[in-house]
């Protein structure tokens, strides 16, 4: 089943407690920590199933995990998870505020010579472990998807996304109230200079539209406004300073 296979209107519970989600969020991991349903299961070390705050209105979704967060099981680790990390802050958010999951929970692999490379999810190991992704978003209920990458964007979105063209716009998906789609960190750190400092820019940008479109639709959906003291203004890629990525601040961001 592909995402343009789904009904336009999804049903995810919405009489569960913060507690009962917390809860049923667990029971799912530790059943996909044991998952068979594709042969990355022969390969992988850990299940890297997602981690985060599963009461966000904001989720972010990426293709797939790579060498490091097959190692220590958890998502976007490593220098890609740094990097994400410097753009939440930039935006007072810091991983406390979002959920952050894969399209795929194992890391695809190709062997070249004596070295193992990451790859890109097949169709057939997406579909497998296209479950799973169900039951978090789900459970979590997002308003707003970001996907980093056009692979997420495919899979969320829509099939042959264009992330020079679409990048940084609003579409429906099954999935949630809306989603869009922004450069994943790992595409970033390959760049330099000028090219690095406008994508960077560009993922700051991005995240800070996923951001306030979340306040706004969390705030529809509660019918009472978000008080003004918990708005904190977006800053600038430029502004972001080690203090800020070691100490995130605005803690209720997304809290009633």
């Amino acid at each position: 089943m592909s995402a343009d296979d789904l009904p336009e209107t999804r049903v995810p519970p919405t009489d569960l407690t913060e507690a009962e989600v917390t809860e049923r969020m667990a029971a799912v991991a530790l059943e996909a920590s044991t998952c068979p349903r594709c042969d990355l299961a022969l390969t992988r070390n850990k299940v890297v199933f997602g981690a985060g705050n599963p009461h966000t209105p904001l989720v972010f979704v990426g293709e797939g995990p790579g060498e490091n967060e097959d190692a220590t099981g958890e998502p976007f680790v490593g220098r890609a998870g740094k990097l994400l990390d410097k753009a939440l802050a930039a935006n007072q958010m810091s991983r406390k505020h979002i959920y952050i999951c894969n399209t795929v929970k194992c890391r695809p692999t190709i062997v070249e010579g004596s070295r193992v490379r990451n790859r890109p999810p097949s169709a057939g190991e997406m579909d497998a472990c296209r479950p799973w992704l169900l039951q978090q978003l789900d459970l979590i209920r997002p308003c707003v998807i970001v996907c980093l990458g056009a692979p997420a964007a495919n899979t969320i979105i829509h099939k042959g996304f264009k992330m020079t063209q679409e990048r940084g716009k609003f579409f429906e998906s099954p999935y949630a109230e809306t989603a869009l789609a922004a450069f994943h960190p790992a595409y970033v750190l390959r760049l330099h200079g000028d090219a690095y400092e406008t994508a960077f820019a560009s993922l700051v940008n991005d995240i800070a539209a996923a951001r306030d479109k979340a306040i706004e639709l969390k705030r529809a959906r509660s019918e009472r406004p978000v008080p003004a003291s918990d708005l904190a203004p977006t800053a600038n890629a430029s502004d972001v300073t080690p203090e800020a990525v070691a100490e995130p601040t605005q803690l209720s961001l997304f809290e009633e």
